[in-house]
């Protein structure tokens, strides 16, 4: 059983910057979602265990993510925060399969909850 360990999540005003760290011991497949309010939860960013990142389009350019396997992090940078970024933002760890798709992913953390204000 993998346990992942979340961090990094608050208050913060828009253009503001956070970063989340999941801890997860393993040689996994790592991806970030999200869910607002209302919402279904939706792909982040995502790296592979050989370092491979993807995201998704309205992060691009904002949104960092990357790994430090000797310490079994993940993080996810998120600069240039906007109100629509608002949402509990969950880390995954999956081995195979599509790597947006959350089904891929066996484990899930708690979540941690990003708040934008305009």
């Amino acid at each position: 059983q993998v346990q992942l360990v979340e961090s990094g999540g608050g208050l913060v005003q828009a253009g503001g910057s956070l970063r989340l760290s999941c801890a997860a011991s393993g040689r996994y497949n790592m991806g970030w979602f999200r869910q607002a309010p209302g919402k279904e939860r939706e792909f982040v960013a995502a790296i592979t265990y050989l370092g491979r990142v993807t995201y998704r389009d309205s992060v691009k350019g904002r949104f960092t993510i990357y790994r430090v396997n000797a310490k079994n992090t993940v993080y996810l940078k998120m600069n240039s925060l906007q109100p629509e970024d608002t949402a509990v933002y969950y880390c995954a760890a999956g081995t195979v399969g599509e790597i947006k798709s959350a089904t891929m992913y066996s484990y899930w953390g708690q979540g941690t909850q990003v708040t934008v204000s305009s």
